[in-house]
């Protein structure tokens, strides 16, 4: 097989294996979440602590998966992150407490780890000068896999029941995730000819740093102003994962008519991802973002002073297009101000505001506030604005740096 189609290859199975958990992260708390809160006799707060579960083994457990991928690949990494991902299904499928859903959750985020960022690694590595567009490819699988699965999962919980639902789903999952996972390994690792070497690296883009490695990253500004970035926006955007359907619940609208506001983010989360990924090679990769976030945050100032479906779903799709595109955008981000070498562990390290801020900030403490104030959406939704706006402002920081340039070492020559 020629270096090119093994390219394309790559791109399609590293998409094929990130589905799965994004439609589990995503898509299946939103939907699962009233039942769980009645099958368990929970509130919202802690119902929106699974999201927090979720993303506090993503924080944990990307930067150490970035540094395994240099040493093991990104095949083996992929491959132990199908695995978890089915067979923890299993978990929630016989749960008798809520703690049994948290460690799901927690069991969901460790798999995501090991699949997200050697996708990411591995698609860039293969389409080195159109980062932002292979990037797109894969998180607009991630996302949009929500918007495809929101509305099956609330039909299979109807028609098949609890149990067999999420045993169904975890059968196809682990069917998917490991075949997928055979075919995602780097160019480096499958000893590409020199030429195709040489065909790649001309159309590295001349304003990309030259690699960091993680010690230097952590000097710059760059880094902790994007680290800053998803820990706001990242609340902001995963907030709507839990918050949208018991929303359209508390506006008066049926379990049906709510799951089309939940779809209707995950599906712009989704194009997003692609839409900006490929803008940002185009336009610049901080405009694209800044933008989007300013928009989110305007659209949450709005979102509880209307009431018709199709207004609010408008308005959850533009906080889910700039949720998606804080994904699609970042990665390429990252690897222009970082370099590709380090480049797993680097960004697993910025994941870890999303994992240990982004959850406590969004889903756990909206959940939280709204039991407090018996379902004052305005509160919520008003800080939630907030955090995307004052994004918007911190994304413009984050520049590439020369390593001479870094805090570290400007604060030595001084």
């Amino acid at each position: 097989m020629t270096g090119r189609m093994r390219g394309i290859l790559a791109v399609v199975c590293c998409s094929a294996a990130i589905f799965w958990p994004g439609a589990l992260i995503f898509g299946f708390p939103g939907v699962m979440g009233p039942y769980w809160q009645e099958m368990f006799g929970v509130g919202r707060g802690a119902i929106g602590s699974i999201m927090f579960f979720v993303l506090a083994a993503l924080g944990f457990f990307m930067f150490f998966v970035g540094r395994w991928q240099e040493k093991y690949g990104t095949r083996l990494m992929i491959t132990i992150g199908a695995v978890i991902c089915g067979l923890n299904l299993f978990i929630a499928a016989y749960a008798s407490n809520l703690y049994m859903i948290y460690l799901w959750a927690f069991l969901n985020g460790t798999a995501s780890s090991f699949i997200y960022i050697p996708a990411l690694t591995s698609v860039q590595r293969w389409y080195v000068g159109k980062r932002g567009l292979v990037s797109g490819i894969v998180n607009l699988v991630f996302g949009m896999s929500a918007a495809v699965m929101v509305p099956v999962f609330s039909s299979m919980l109807k028609s098949m029941g609890y149990v067999s639902m999420i045993i169904s789903i975890a059968i196809i999952s682990l069917v998917v995730g490991i075949t997928a996972a055979q075919f995602t390994e780097t160019p480096e690792r499958l000893n590409l000819t020199e030429e195709i070497k040489t065909k790649a690296e001309a159309k590295l883009p001349q304003q990309m740093a030259e690699s960091l490695t993680v010690r230097e990253s952590l000097k710059t500004r760059s880094f902790w102003f994007l680290w800053l970035t998803w820990a706001l926006q990242g609340a902001a955007g995963i907030a709507m994962v839990g918050l949208s359907v018991i929303f359209g619940l508390a506006k008066g609208f049926t379990m049906e008519s709510a799951v089309i506001i939940l779809t209707v983010f995950n599906m712009m989360s989704g194009l997003s991802r692609i839409l900006t990924g490929h803008l940002s090679d185009l336009v610049g990769r901080n405009l694209t973002m800044s933008l989007t976030f300013f928009a989110a945050g305007c659209a949450y100032l709005v979102l509880p002073h209307l009431n018709g479906l199709a207004a609010l779903a408008a308005l959850a799709g533009i906080i889910g297009f700039a949720f998606g595109t804080l994904f699609a955008v970042s990665a390429p981000l990252a690897s222009d101000c970082f370099g590709l070498k380090h480049f797993g562990a680097i960004f697993g390290l910025v994941f870890t505001a999303y994992g240990f801020i982004s959850g406590a900030l969004g889903p756990s403490l909206s959940g939280y506030i709204l039991d407090l104030t018996n379902g004052n959406f305005v509160i919520v939704f008003t800080y939630l604005g907030f955090f995307s706006l004052i994004s918007g402002v911190l994304i413009r920081f984050v520049t590439v740096q020369p390593k001479s340039e870094s805090w570290g070492q400007k604060a030595k020559s001084v």
